[in-house]
């Protein structure tokens, strides 16, 4: 197995977080620093990062409810509530993905890092629904077809997303691309104020039965149906 993979496997940090820590030649293989993120391990191996070994651990996924004010981050260097604050853990857990402090809703927390970075990777789509409260109301036709067919942001053109409005100034979007404060973004660019930002689905995933703040543990099955989503069906 290549050093990445293993670092991430074992809940140390993401791929892209692991390959700057070999990078940054604090991981050693056998007393010896590597910086080479390709390098072969296996189960005999004895790796260690800044000094301390590394072993594999159970992957585990969570999903939470995130509250408002709650930062997206394992640690915060500010004090600030972290979504890991809210899911007491013996093990390394790190969210998968981000949702602005004044966004609420599911967001997933794992030490699994390749199906983190896997569900992420944009190569692999996974759609992620939201309902936005907007002003004015109600969205006219000719700007729920804009956010569908794809808007014109800064940092480029939306990919397609599916848009309804549910009620009159309250959108419910599924998007499979994650760009930076997508959601407002797209809103704002076609005359449209969120005033209210949740997301409500990660893949087959729903939050409907977790209360705010709440959080739980996914079943197997579950984080089977994740990794089919993710393209990594037997990771």
């Amino acid at each position: 197995m290549r050093l990445v993979k293993y670092l991430a496997h074992a809940g140390v940090a993401s791929r892209r977080a692991a390959e700057r820590l070999i990078a940054d030649g604090r991981v050693t293989v056998g007393g010896e620093p590597v910086t080479d993120p390709a390098r072969d391990v296996d189960e005999g191996s004895v790796v260690e990062v800044d000094g301390g070994r590394v072993e594999r651990e159970e992957r585990v996924v969570y999903a939470l409810n995130k509250p408002p004010g709650v930062v997206s981050t394992a640690r915060d260097t500010h004090g600030r509530r972290t979504v890991a604050d809210l899911v007491p853990s013996d093990r390394r857990l790190y969210p998968v993905g981000r949702l602005d402090a004044d966004t609420t809703g599911l967001i997933l927390l794992t030490n699994d890092g390749e199906l983190a970075n896997r569900l992420m990777h944009p190569r692999y789509e996974v759609p992620k629904t939201y309902v936005a409260v907007v002003q004015p109301a109600p969205v006219p036709e000719p700007a729920l077809r804009l956010l569908r067919e794809g808007v014109q942001l800064d940092d480029g053109r939306t990919a397609p997303a599916h848009v309804r409005e549910v009620r009159p100034g309250v959108l419910e979007l599924t998007l499979r691309e994650g760009r930076k404060r997508q959601v407002r973004r797209m809103c704002e660019a076609v005359g449209h104020e969120v005033l209210e930002l949740r997301r409500t689905a990660f893949g087959p995933l729903r939050v409907a039965d977790l209360g705010e703040g709440d959080h739980r543990r996914l079943t197997a099955a579950e984080v089977e149906r994740l990794r089919a989503a993710g393209g990594a069906v037997g990771l």
